[in-house]
């Protein structure tokens, strides 16, 4: 069908755990329309709960064919509700695992007959391994440790392939399968394929390769190193065939077209013929783009696994972090790369805490906001704890389990139990920010904005130069001009006003988050959209055709929405579609539904992000506590049964101070605590509300939590589409300053194993 003639669109696919995708913006990046298919809800006779299934042995795995039959509801979402024939160009992004091929022949991906839907096409029986292993996955973990140990250890597999051991890692998952899976799987199987290269090869017509930014998540990538291969077929011959199985790399940087539509999409629902097809990425990788940071921003992404990422000006390969090139670049340009701090302990501990701890996903944001920093008021004796539900990369390799130190002596459990939630996040905090200042003194980052030399720094008053010496840190915890100078968050998490305050305290950072998660402007079913995919199609389109721009990805887009925000007087990104608009971000407090803010623009979902803003309530419970704490406060005496008997805030500046507002923690009355309640899932992903029940013993009546709402943001940040939702408190980054120090104590005796 030819071309209508009207602007051009540019479409944006996102494979998810949970959801499929599709997100359309105009030339300008303006959100023009939105699609999403929820797994478990419209795709249920698969039977997957957040999209996976869960095994003993830690393992996470979804239907390959559930992908196929989503693609197929989501384009005749597209084709029912919009012009597909005004799309230019396609880009996407898909979640991190592997989809196993048979060799027996499979119908060609260029002459699929359009009158069949793609999954009779492929059905399960097309693939060796129909159940494939996802991100969450960690049965591979032990693996990973004995590829890495056969390398010589974390530091000399860091330098061959840009990372070390990783139960994400491809070759560990390969491993896994030739070794504890039977001998049919692998003997079976002629190709395999990422997620997103496989999900771009339905929409091209051709077997797309790999990008160079993922196949450095593999594990293998030093163009395609042969020792590890080795070790991963367990031979030379079997090595040899795994390479087959991977095929060719796409080293071209992201910046050109991988294809043309294909005949079948053509045929079938309208495209034009000309579509590009732009490289799609790791879903990971497409959130940091969509964020347009700056060179001296991190990206701080919540969710199954939380990942902290930033430009990094130079390729100096460590154990303390990873590295990929970036993924949309121009293949002549110098290489850019993004530096990854990962932890796989992310949304499952805080999920079980909630359910130990409180009823709701909006209690344990006030019980985290009217705890002081550190669990206690005291300056001596700070609560710490270390949540390690599974194994992790370096150096949390070998640590597994639940740790908790008061005085620096390891408890079971708080005196005081209102803290474990608090101190979950700081930890969870604390760990990045440790990890980010480990990874400056690399080098990798090259020389930070503002920051100044050694010899420059003068010391603080009251401050001893000694302490840090004394304990080894390779840092000034107490400098903040080395740490970002902006904190872009994303995922579910982000929208706690507890966790968005803390993350700036903790960095000395503003910390803002997509408009999308702020808007108040709820609609049925919830549309908000990033546009992920859309935006790097956009750029592709635009140096294909010749249209202008410039050859940095960050920088065109900035010109892009800058333009637009000229041309409209001001105006924010549309962020939903069927709603009243965007936010009006210059204003502070600008505002926020109740249901705003997920980690997704759509509803339904199973993980955090489901539970999130339709937990049980129990106000009467926290009322009691909240005014148990105001009297603590005033220095009265605790109620029975209650632990602890400090005040929340040694002064009032924790909780009167401009940041991301959250529910009131003075109009309170009675007294009480925080119960320990009935855990009802722990696996990733798959995480139940704990119920609540009122007097006649029914189920409580959900209600939401208060998400964070926009404060005053400037132009830069709202033009691009973001909103700032904390500001950064010099005394509070100060109070965090001086608990670095013993909680690198504590975490150095866990790695070394003597608790």
């Amino acid at each position: 069908m030819p071309a209508k003639p009207g602007p051009a669109f540019f479409l944006g696919l996102e494979l998810a755990t949970d959801q499929l995708r599709a997100s359309i913006v105009d030339d300008s990046l303006e959100l023009i329309g939105v699609e999403c298919v929820d797994f478990d809800t419209e795709v249920s006779e698969y039977s997957t709960q957040g999209g996976i299934f869960t095994t003993p042995g830690e393992a996470y795995t979804t239907p390959v064919e559930m992908w196929i039959k989503g693609l197929d509801i989501l384009l005749e979402k597209l084709h029912r509700n919009h012009d597909l024939t005004r799309i230019k160009c396609i880009g996407g992004s898909a979640q991190h695992a592997l989809v196993w091929w048979k060799s027996t022949t499979v119908p060609s991906l260029s002459s699929l007959d359009p009158h069949l839907t793609l999954h009779a096409h492929f059905p399960s029986h097309t693939f060796s391994l129909p159940n494939t292993p996802i991100a969450q996955d960690t049965s591979s973990h032990n693996h990973a440790l004995i590829i890495e140990s056969r390398l010589g250890g974390p530091d000399r597999m860091a330098a061959r392939v840009g990372a070390c051991a990783s139960a994400s890692l491809i070759a560990a998952q390969l491993m896994r399968v030739r070794e504890e899976l039977t001998q049919d799987v692998w003997n079976r199987t002629g190709r395999v394929q990422l997620a997103s290269a496989f999900f771009s090869s339905l929409i091209a017509g051709k077997w797309m390769p790999m990008s160079e930014p993922e196949a450095c998540t593999t594990g293998l990538w030093g163009y395609w190193d042969e020792g590890i291969l080795d070790i991963v077929g367990g031979n030379r011959e079997e090595g040899r065939r795994v390479r087959g199985w991977l095929g060719e790399v796409d080293v071209s940087g992201g910046g050109r077209r991988a294809g043309n539509v294909s005949r079948y999409l053509v045929d079938r629902y309208g495209f034009d013929p000309d579509t590009i097809v732009a490289p799609f990425t790791s879903d990971f990788l497409s959130s940091y783009l969509s964020v347009c940071p700056s060179p001296n921003d991190a990206v701080l992404s919540f969710g199954p696994m939380d990942t902290l990422m930033t430009p990094a000006q130079h390729y100096i390969p460590t154990r303390l972090y990873s590295l990929v090139p970036h993924p949309a670049q121009e293949a002549g340009e110098k290489k850019r790369y993004i530096a990854v701090l990962s932890s796989r302990n992310a949304d499952v501990p805080r999920a079980l805490v909630r359910d130990m701890y409180t009823k709701s996903w909006s209690a344990f944001d006030r019980l985290v906001a009217i705890v002081p920093p550190g669990g206690s008021i005291g300056l001596d004796d700070k609560l710490f704890s270390f949540w390690h539900l599974q194994g992790d990369s370096y150096p949390f390799s070998h640590v597994k389990g639940i740790f908790r130190f008061e005085t620096g002596i390891k408890v079971n459990e708080f005196r005081d139990l209102r803290a474990n939630p608090r101190c979950l996040l700081e930890s969870q905090i604390l760990s990045f920010r440790v990890k980010w200042s480990r990874m400056i003194a690399t080098g990798v980052l090259g020389a930070r904005k503002n920051a100044p030399s050694p010899a420059q720094v003068t010391p603080l008053p009251g401050r001893s130069s000694s302490v840090t010496s004394s304990l080894g840190l390779p840092f000034d915890p107490y400098d903040h001009t080395p740490l970002p100078t902006r904190i872009l968050s994303t995922g579910a998490a982000a929208n706690f006003p507890s966790v968005s305050n803390l993350v700036g305290d903790v960095f000395n950072a503003p910390v803002f988050v997509p408009a999308t998660q702020v808007d108040s402007a709820q609609v049925v079913p919830h549309r908000n959209a990033p546009a992920l995919g859309a935006y790097v199609a956009r750029w592709v389109w635009g140096r294909d055709v010749g249209a202008g721009g410039l050859s940095v990805f960050e920088d065109e887009m900035r010109r892009l929405l800058g333009k637009r925000w000229v041309k409209t007087g001001g105006i924010a990104l549309r962020t939903n579609v069927g709603g009243s608009g965007g936010l009006g971000l210059s204003v502070a407090g600008g505002g926020s539904g109740a249901n705003s803010g997920a980690s997704t623009p759509y509803g339904g979902r199973s993980g955090l992000g489901a539970t999130v803003f339709a937990e049980e309530e129990e106000d009467e419970e926290m009322q009691q506590l909240q005014m148990q704490m105001e009297l603590e406060r005033q220095g009265l005496q605790a109620a029975p049964g209650v632990g602890g008997m400090y005040s929340p805030f040694g002064d009032t500046s924790f909780a009167s101070r401009p940041s991301a507002p959250t529910m009131s923690t003075i109009d309170t009355s009675s007294s009480g605590g925080c119960a320990l309640h009935r855990i009802h899932h722990t696996r990733l992903g798959i995480i139940s509300p704990a119920l609540g029940a009122n007097a006649n013993g029914q189920p409580s009546t959900p209600t939401p939590l208060t998400p964070v709402v926009a404060l005053a943001t400037a132009d830069a940040e709202a033009q691009v589409g973001l909103a700032k939702v904390a500001e950064p408190d010099l005394d509070a980054f100060m109070t965090y300053a001086a608990i670095v120090p013993e909680y690198c104590r504590l975490e150095n005796m866990l790695v070394k194993g003597i608790v």
